[in-house]
């Protein structure tokens, strides 16, 4: 399970806070050995000892787009969030798919996921013991939803049909100008033929259709990452929608990301601007309802914390 999943501010496809324990795909090349180990560098971020530059991710992007001072919130203060019941239920979901690809392809039933629930419950609370807490005496609701959203997975695709190249992989790039693109994908299906599929699990019910805008841009974003990396477009993004047994299929052409990619400069350049001024404004709106740092926000009569300064690598 990865190492973050569990901080709001560094989860749902987000890496640019928290180092991961997995599968790497970057300039240098790639590994698929499903290895966890890491190196000393590496361990040393995890620990904290050592804090890695900052990235572009899609989470800390669309932070960025709702409000500037929530991106300074999450990604430079780093302020904690409790984790709500809705995020840890996808966060088991998530890792009970994982797990359940580690499989050979004639094991991956629905009966064997229903079994790797537990399993991967108990390790999520060995790393975060106040997730029983937050579950509290709900836990039967609670695996009953969990178990919902993995059996009707196996509505929407067939696991033994096919092998994924990777599953929850760290994936690293730059754009053309320099920009460190970073963040999370659930799963790369490589064909024999060559053909790169981006798959990404939402435990929600699927967007409107005025909202498939935002719901592509993190695929449009793994897209450019991997067009950035191996040279080539990936030909199909998927998004399965498990609340609802729907899915978003996408298309991307190389023209579409490089338009994309100017995009993603152009939020960045934005971001270190006001990195370098510390003018992180807020920007009210009906999303404040479920924001964890009011308490903070001029907007309701916070005070932020003292501007750290924008964070160097090897900064603490």
């Amino acid at each position: 399970m990865r190492s973050d999943v569990m901080n709001p501010a560094t989860a749902n496809g987000d890496a640019d806070a928290a180092p991961p324990v997995t599968r790497t795909v970057n300039g240098t090349g790639s590994s698929s050995d499903g290895s966890s180990e890491v190196s000393a560098a590496t361990s040393a971020v995890a620990s904290g000892r050592v804090r890695r530059p900052l990235a572009l991710s899609p989470s800390r992007a669309n932070d960025f787009k709702q409000c500037p001072l929530l991106y300074r919130f999450r990604a430079i203060d780093r302020l904690p969030e409790a984790p709500s019941r809705a995020q840890v239920r996808g966060t088991v979901v998530h890792a009970t798919l994982e797990a359940l690809y580690e499989l050979p392809a004639a094991q991956r039933q629905r009966g064997t996921a229903t079994s790797l629930i537990q399993p991967v419950w108990e390790q999520a609370c060995a790393e975060t013991p106040e997730l029983a807490e937050l579950i509290g005496d709900e836990r039967t609701t609670f695996f009953g939803e969990v178990e919902q959203l993995v059996h009707r997975y196996f509505e929407m695709e067939d696991p033994t049909r096919f092998d994924p190249e990777s599953c929850e992989l760290l994936v690293e790039a730059q754009t053309e100008d320099g920009v460190a693109l970073r963040g999370f994908v659930d799963r790369i299906d490589v064909a024999p033929t060559g053909e790169v599929r981006v798959v990404d699990y939402k435990t929600g019910r699927s967007p409107s259709e005025m909202s498939t805008g935002q719901a592509l841009f993190q695929m449009k974003f793994y897209a450019l990452v991997i067009y950035r990396v191996r040279g080539v477009v990936p030909t199909q993004l998927k998004l399965i929608y498990l609340g609802d047994g729907r899915t978003l299929t996408y298309a991307p052409e190389a023209g579409e990301l490089l338009r994309f990619e100017r995009t993603l400069s152009a939020i960045w350049s934005a971001i270190r601007a006001a990195g370098d001024s510390g003018d992180f404004r807020p920007s009210p709106g009906r999303l404040c309802d479920w924001c964890d740092h009011k308490s903070h926000c001029p907007s309701f009569g916070g005070t932020p914390p003292a501007y750290p300064g924008w964070p160097e690598a090897g900064s603490a």
